[in-house]
């Protein structure tokens, strides 16, 4: 209705393009000139597509404020330029992507010195990455012919929002044909290798986590696209090169030479999860039985590269980067476990579940190594790190649980590392103490072991295995050679106190659900709860005012939560305390309450 009767007023943005000498600014100020725009204005685009208007908005972006401005106005214009050029209309994308007078402008933005502002570097990296998607053929033309453009980025990559430059190009270049073209040249530029360099302790932290972020980013891209892009038979030469064993040696070697540094090795570590990430959780893609994206195989040549290094990553675990005494909950901690460490474990778990038959030789090293003989040391001495817990169930259960999801065992598993695990370790005598402990802890009024929630899904993981697992029969046989005092105590705790446990966690989950469902019973009582508040704070803000409104009402909402919160919502009843009755308000009581 009403656009029908046309009854809206005029814009003042028409009566400003009538005007001889309106200037861009006056545009800007206006607060519909960017609706407008994706409007498609006609008027108002031939005015900014002009020549001179399109450098100044260029220039907008790419050139720092005057100072001495108030900060939110500083930046006013820029932010509006940046929307307007990525308004993602034809016209103002043609007249960008097409006039290399205005490419030349907004490239120079990286021929700046360090460090970028990075709000404008955000605002450069927008406006490239939409003509990048929108031009595509004109702007890779251009990068491509200047010989300095992957040096530049390289330089910024303190800035993350260079990071989105790279991966524009991996990601948003179509058809497949350019798209392989565009990743031939930046691999002919050496991208790959160049970012790994950035992964070495003499390089600031910043420099050497956004490195690591690009290089994950770029494997799990080309990855994706790789499976989508069937047609194309030739592999993507940047996943071919971060897949080589050439590659990670030399990430490697970064991460090991010179002053072991935790940003270095953590940030090398999250690079080879990435490589060895043979599924990964669904967000919008193809799912499997088990909630997993497609399966990706493992590259040998990753494994290769990495085993020689197994007994560095094993020394961290014993020495790790020097930490700081920790105060926490339960009191100071004089030796965190550190990120170091917790990322050690993290890939330790990681290549015992990509090890298979194939690659046993990775296997086989972490048990000469007895690196789960020393997670489980860290599993008992860090009492609450349950980060590190799981970890180390995820390991227990890769190595009772040998063969990966994609492949068939071709013939019986190796029992090395499941010998080790209760021969070596000592595991179910691990779990039989460390139970004994907490129970004997908790009987004399102490806490429970933070551990023991992991350490019940380890027990029922070796149960699971012992009786139907791909290696039951060297379980069993291993249990079965346990000292007798033990193995008649195994059969105790999984018979009666695993068994209990196991009752009561059911119990607990059940009732979690039935308190779902009473919840979901309750919805329509609460939300005319709701309703019936809102109405009373309509009523009482016109009564008595903002101030002894917002005291009613945080009165009424407590006692709302408390009723709710203590599954006590009932029916209203005549005999019970009126919440809603207005009642004489003490100022002095309620301000002391709000003082913490």
């Amino acid at each position: 209705m009403f656009w029908k009767f046309d009854l809206h007023t005029s814009s003042h943005l028409e009566a400003l393009l009538d005007k001889e000498d309106v200037t861009l600014s006056e545009l800007m100020e206006e607060e519909d000139v960017l609706q407008e725009c994706k409007a498609q204005n006609r008027r108002l685009l031939l005015f900014l597509c002009q020549d001179q208007c399109m450098q100044e908005l260029v220039r907008m972006i790419t050139t720092e404020p005057p100072a001495g401005v108030e900060e939110t106005k500083r930046f006013k214009y820029p932010n509006i330029a940046c929307e307007l050029l990525t308004s993602d209309v034809g016209v103002i994308n043609d007249k960008l992507g097409n006039e290399e007078p205005l490419l030349e402008t907004l490239y120079a933005f990286l021929e700046q010195p360090t460090p970028l502002n990075p709000l404008l570097a955000s605002f450069f990296s927008k406006t490239i990455g939409n003509l990048i998607t929108r031009k595509t053929e004109q702007v890779i033309s251009f990068l491509r012919h200047k010989e300095g453009f992957l040096s530049l980025v390289l330089k910024h990559i303190d800035t993350s929002a260079m990071m989105d430059v790279l991966l524009r190009l991996i990601s948003c270049v179509e058809p497949p044909p350019l798209r392989l073209e565009t990743l031939t040249w930046l691999n002919d530029e050496k991208l790959a290798q160049r970012l790994i360099e950035l992964i070495h302790p003499e390089r600031d932290e910043e420099r050497q986590s956004n490195a690591s972020q690009t290089l994950c980013d770029i494997i799990r891209l080309s990855r994706d696209q790789a499976n989508q892009l069937q047609e194309i038979s030739q592999a993507d030469p940047l996943l071919t090169v971060l897949e080589s064993q050439e590659c990670v040696e030399q990430l490697l070697q970064n991460m090991f030479s010179g002053e072991r540094t935790e940003s270095c090795i953590v940030n090398g570590i999250q690079v080879l999860l990435t490589l060895l990430e043979i599924r990964r959780p669904v967000v919008d893609g193809v799912m499997d039985a088990q909630g997993f994206e497609r399966s990706y195989t493992v590259n040998s040549s990753i494994l290769l590269a990495i085993q020689p290094h197994l007994v560095h990553f094993h020394q961290l675990l014993l020495e790790p980067p020097k930490k700081n005494p920790m105060l926490t909950t339960l009191g100071v901690l004089e030796e965190p476990l550190g990120n170091t460490r917790l990322h050690v474990a993290r890939l330790v778990a990681s290549l015992l579940y990509t090890s298979s038959a194939s690659h046993a030789v990775v296997a086989q090293e972490l048990c000469r190594l007895s690196t789960m003989d020393l997670l489980l040391d860290l599993f008992f001495k860090y009492t609450w790190n349950n980060f590190l817990h799981l970890q180390v169930e995820l390991c227990v259960a890769a190595i009772l649980r040998p063969c990966t999801i994609t492949e068939t065992p071709t013939s019986e598993p190796s029992v090395t590392s499941e010998n080790s695990l209760f021969q070596h370790c000592h595991l179910v005598q691990r779990i039989l103490e460390a139970w004994e402990d907490n129970d004997k802890i908790q009987s004399e009024g102490g806490m429970r072991r933070g551990y023991m929630g992991h350490l019940t899904r380890i027990a029922n993981t070796v149960v699971h295995n012992l009786e139907k697992g791909p290696v039951h029969t060297q379980i069993s046989s291993l249990i079965t050679e346990l000292p007798e005092d033990y193995r008649g105590r195994w059969e105790t705790f999984v018979d009666q106190t695993l068994s209990e446990t196991n009752r009561k966690n059911t119990i607990d989950l059940v009732n979690a659900q039935i308190q779902i469902e009473m919840f979901k019973v309750h919805s329509s009582s609460w939300h005319l709860l709701c309703s019936i508040m809102n109405i009373y704070v309509h009523v009482m803000v016109k009564i008595l005012g903002t101030f002894k409104v917002s005291i009613c009402f945080l009165q009424a909402n407590t006692a709302v939560f408390e009723a709710c919160s203590k599954e006590r919502i009932q029916p209203f009843d005549d005999d019970e305390e009126d919440i809603w009755e207005e009642k004489e308000i003490n100022y002095a009581t309620q301000t002391k309450s709000r003082n913490r």
